[in-house]
């Protein structure tokens, strides 16, 4: 085992992919997470229970490790930052303070002449009265939310009474692409233009949640090129270590559009386990462990599917898989409805 101890802020099944990713690298592992029941707990070596604002447990936390990483970002940006005065924390605190917020990322993303969706400040109801010409939308809370909470498809003006939204939170409006399909990129950085990047992969959604993932992408060669050019571009500019994915949308006129940033290893970058020698959790542990950067090689063509709720039912009552397909059980108590469960990936 190496002496490197590296604490994971989260406990979920990111936590528990990175801490096996560590595992193999002979790296111990440390996760604080409050939610008591948290499925890594299962994967790392020491866990630590505790609330994101209880200094004591963190202090206690933190003494017990040499760097500190993330497996979401909706992790208050005080806790990140003092955190951080007292061991380094990568991604840095304030590249996820960004990324928290909606506008904000939107904005930088445009200020590097990188295409989104059109967008707008809502602060009120009756800040949408005027904005006819975003609709059909999506109306999204500025700040947290993921895997569809916190937003609401609006086609007209008519649609906002029956939606039961708090205006009392702070949103954005974006505009709606005619979808032709959805892609994301995933970019581990090291350092100034040193870094490891995958190749774009196909995602579907169902319900807004993540359901199949799939490599190689059905794009063409520029959509191709382009994606992981602006991805290289905002993880350089962000100066970003670690392992970060770019989520696209490609409309029916072959445009290419940013729809967000993760500050994190990526629901969609789970078959890089499998399909590749070094996955997006190797690489995120590597770079913000300073370790060697080893270049990454496509060994498959693969798809992965997310077991949702009851879906892995099946496969927790020995479902038999060929030597192709590789099931992965996040070992959550609790069978929810929407609750991702697992994932199976199979080589293609």
């Amino acid at each position: 085992m190496s002496k490197i101890n590296l604490g994971i802020i989260g406990g979920g099944q990111l936590g528990s992919m990175l801490s096996m990713a560590a595992k193999k690298l002979n790296i111990k592992t440390t996760i604080y997470c409050n939610d008591s029941s948290a499925p890594a707990q299962n994967f790392c070596d020491e866990f630590i229970f505790g609330e994101y604002n209880d200094n004591q447990k963190i202090l206690e936390f933190v003494d017990k490790v040499n760097i500190i990483t993330y497996e979401f970002e909706n992790i208050p940006y005080e806790t990140l930052n003092e955190i951080n005065k007292k061991k380094k924390v990568l991604p840095k605190p304030s590249i996820n303070r960004l990324i928290q917020h909606r506008l904000a990322e939107k904005d930088f993303i445009n200020k590097l002449n990188i295409r989104t969706t059109q967008y707008t400040l809502v602060q009120k109801k009756t800040d949408l009265d005027s904005l006819n010409d975003l609709l059909p939308g999506i109306l999204k809370t500025t700040t947290m939310g993921y895997d569809g909470k916190g937003q609401y498809p609006i086609k007209s003006i008519k649609d906002i009474d029956s939606l039961n939204i708090d205006f009392s939170k702070e949103y954005i409006l974006e505009k709606l692409v005619k979808l032709k399909k959805e892609i994301s990129v995933i970019i581990t950085r090291f350092g100034n233009n040193n870094y490891e990047i995958y190749e774009p992969i196909e995602n579907t959604h169902e319900d807004q949640i993540l359901k199949y993932s799939k490599i190689p992408a059905e794009i063409s060669k520029d959509i191709f090129d382009q994606s992981k050019n602006w991805a290289i571009r905002i993880s350089e500019e962000l100066k970003y270590i670690g392992t970060l994915c770019v989520e696209f949308f490609v409309d029916k006129n072959e445009n290419l559009y940013v729809n967000e940033i993760a500050p994190r290893v990526h629901n969609s970058g789970h078959l890089t386990i499998n399909a590749y020698n070094i996955s997006q959790f190797e690489n995120h542990v590597r770079a913000v462990c300073s370790l060697e950067k080893i270049p990454v090689k496509k060994l498959s063509n693969a798809k992965m599917v997310n077991l949702i709720g009851n879906q892995i039912q099946p496969y927790r009552q020995n479902i038999k898989l060929n030597d192709k397909e590789f099931f992965f059980d996040y070992l959550k108590k609790e069978i929810k409805d929407k609750r991702k469960m697992g994932h199976i990936t199979t080589l293609i």
